[in-house]
């Protein structure tokens, strides 16, 4: 590129990253699976009506959680899926309150174009029982990272559930390996990348991340599946423990909640987007891609 397209290409750049007074910038860290939702639909779709600018940051819960708390980076709101991570900050008064916004559920997306793909159609199909084809040889599983994103330890919990409910014992240590198993474990932002380029064949993940990314999924059973809150006790009859010992890690209904950080910068804009996530607005994206209402249960 020439030296001065160059110049002018960095000083747009260099415009559209500093707020105005006029375009204030609203920074949301969210759980990362919720890229498609945040950054192209919801986000620019608040903004667009407030006149300000979405800044969104997507990135493991648990990791996003520790990073605020320490300060290591700034936002506005939070938006977690699973209970724990905006606990987390809620204990630490980092959050006054917090709202639940959507749900997804567990669901073991696939490439089309794989060569394990006839056998996933027939798992769609309830003619071949879907545990049966990730024990195949060969076939590429990626999940994500259970130190620090809640999906890489729902995947453990739902074949720790699965264990129980086909009677298969040892089964999540057949499938997955060690819980850590680095030869499995993918950020949350590449994991639908890798997939849907071919780099892996299978994933356990969510419902809405599959939708979003347009791939092919099965379902999995209720008994199983992370999404009702209204099982949220049966759930926890799992439990496992992260390397290094510490204390075990429970499952909980995948729910998303939202809140308002402390430190924000724009505190009216902030409830006000935390009104938005939970409006009738927002009812067309969030089923369209993937992610299920809230049910008012008095359990979440």
């Amino acid at each position: 590129m020439p030296a001065l397209r160059l110049g002018v290409a960095l000083s747009l750049i260099g415009a559209m990253a500093l707020p105005t007074a006029a375009h204030p910038a609203l920074r949301v860290a969210y759980a990362g699976s919720m890229g498609v939702v945040m950054d192209l639909h919801i986000g620019p779709d608040f903004c667009r009506l407030e006149g300000c600018r979405f800044e969104g940051m997507g990135r493991g819960a648990w990791a996003l959680a520790h990073l605020l708390a320490s300060r290591s980076f700034t936002a506005d709101v939070f938006i977690s899926v699973t209970s724990g991570p905006m606990e987390f900050l809620l204990h630490r008064r980092w959050v006054r309150r917090a709202v639940a916004v959507a749900r997804t559920e567990m669901v073991l997306a696939y490439n089309p174009r794989s060569r394990f793909a006839p056998l996933m159609r027939l798992a769609q199909a309830g003619r071949l029982a879907w545990w049966r084809v990730l024990e195949k040889p060969g076939l590429r599983l990626g999940r994500t990272d259970p130190r620090v994103d809640p999906q890489g330890r729902n995947v453990i919990f739902v074949c720790l559930l699965a264990e129980d409910w086909y009677h298969r014992p040892g089964l999540a240590h057949r499938l997955l390996g060690a819980w850590e198993n680095t030869a499995q474990i993918f950020s949350e932002p590449s994991l639908m990348t890798r997939l849907e380029a071919g780099q892996l064949d299978a994933a356990i993940t969510y419902r809405s991340a599959a939708v979003s990314h347009h791939l092919p999924y099965v379902f999995l059973p209720a008994a199983i599946n992370l999404g009702s809150p209204a099982r949220r006790s049966a759930y926890r009859r799992v439990s496992f423990r992260l390397a290094g010992g510490g204390k075990p890690v429970y499952p909980a209904p995948l729910v998303f909640y939202a809140g308002v950080l402390r430190d924000t910068r724009h505190p009216a804009l902030a409830r006000a987007f935390i009104g938005y996530l939970g409006s009738t607005a927002t009812v067309e994206p969030w089923r369209r891609l993937g992610y299920l209402p809230i049910l008012r249960t008095g359990t979440q």
